[in-house]
């Protein structure tokens, strides 16, 4: 019997780490005016794994809490060294942990299946036809 793929993600200078066991519940990308914010990018993408999941954190972290357009309070967890974001809560989704999908730093990483937040969506930027298409949070 094989054991479960890890996936390990790491902030920009290493000292943030979380390390986690089998794949995403979901993959998602949000183009809401925050997510662009936190990133510095067009968009934000997020590995959504059970908090069953997690089989370790490693260095020391920040917090910040926002409340987002859904109403729900996001709490992002980054470094306080080189200030990245490694993952974050969800005060709604008390089960889930949700990890910035660039901080795997893996092309073969799972893509989105869905996109969220079109509203606010670059015009010029293309997402594969094949995954829907949220205009705000989907029900």
């Amino acid at each position: 019997m094989t054991s479960p793929r890890e996936y390990e993600a790491a902030c920009t200078c290493g000292l943030l780490r979380i390390r986690l066991s089998g794949q995403p519940r979901l993959v998602s990308s949000c183009h809401c005016l925050a997510c662009q914010r936190r990133t510095g990018a067009l968009f934000g993408s997020g590995a959504f794994f059970g908090r069953d999941q997690v089989v370790r954190t490693e260095g020391e972290c920040r917090t910040y809490t926002r409340r987002a357009d859904s109403g729900a309070n996001l709490t992002f967890r980054f470094c306080p060294n080189c200030g990245s974001t490694v993952f974050w809560e969800n005060d709604r989704l008390a089960d889930t942990v949700c990890v910035a999908v660039g901080a795997f730093a893996d092309p073969s990483f799972p893509r989105p299946v869905r996109t969220v937040w079109t509203v606010s969506k670059h015009g010029w930027l293309l997402f594969p036809a094949d995954i829907p298409h949220h205009a705000k949070s989907p029900p």
